[in-house]
């Protein structure tokens, strides 16, 4: 999720942590019509597998190119440690995070 434009582990954050802060969830991201690009992306890329992580690569993903329209390989590598994706699909991630970087202009 992001709380305040800043990408948090909801699963380790606790309610009282957050605040007044402005949360979004993937939910709030994108609508089915109009997807935040990395949402866009990762269908383009064929991304999700099973799902059970799928939400906090992407928020944290879209936090990084909120802040960083046109990341490198490495920033992009470096913002998504941590996270971890038992179906394999890392490389795909990477793939979509850079169409979603392109997508954004």
């Amino acid at each position: 999720m992001h709380v305040d434009g800043q990408s948090v582990r909801s699963c380790v954050t606790p309610v009282s942590a957050v605040g007044n802060g402005k949360v979004v969830t993937l939910a709030g991201l994108g609508t089915p019509e109009k997807p935040h690009p990395v949402q866009k992306a990762y269908v383009e890329e064929q991304v999700p597998q099973c799902g059970y992580c799928i939400n906090g690569w992407i928020m944290t993903a879209a936090s990084l190119l909120n802040q960083n329209k046109k990341p490198s390989d490495a920033e992009i590598r470096d913002a998504l440690t941590g996270l971890k994706c038992r179906c394999g699909t890392h490389m795909s991630i990477l793939r979509a995070v850079k169409r979603a970087s392109a997508m954004m202009g």
